[in-house]
């Protein structure tokens, strides 16, 4: 990984709205539609931050129909498997991240029932 990439990815993962779509994707993988539900935010902002994490390659797409889902991609580093094991064990005493990854595991169970 090069200083570009590292630079890249740092500044993803400092953006409070991609580090509460970070966190809500460790409950795994949930459409764009949930996410714009439990962020509460436009399509628009929610896109383009999902956007950016996939640059980075901290994200990935999967295409089923006219659904677009998205999980944490698996680290391709040191740097990465460092960040997303912080996104994914050290946030939970932030409440407003602690309220969106409940909010996330019930979308993922939900789908998971309506399979």
């Amino acid at each position: 990984m090069n200083i570009s990439e590292t630079n890249l990815m740092f500044k993803a993962f400092s953006d409070e709205t991609r580090m509460r779509i970070l966190h809500i994707l460790t409950a795994g993988e949930l459409c764009v539609c949930d996410i714009i539900s439990i962020l509460n935010l436009p399509q628009s902002k929610v896109s383009r931050h999902l956007a950016c994490l996939r640059k980075c390659g901290l994200a990935k797409a999967r295409k089923n129909g006219l659904w677009v889902y998205y999980s944490l991609k698996k680290p391709r580093n040191k740097i990465q498997e460092s960040i997303l094991h912080c996104v994914k064990n050290c946030f939970n005493a932030v409440p407003t991240l602690k309220r969106d990854l409940n909010k996330a595991k019930e979308a993922v169970k939900s789908q998971a029932g309506s399979v």
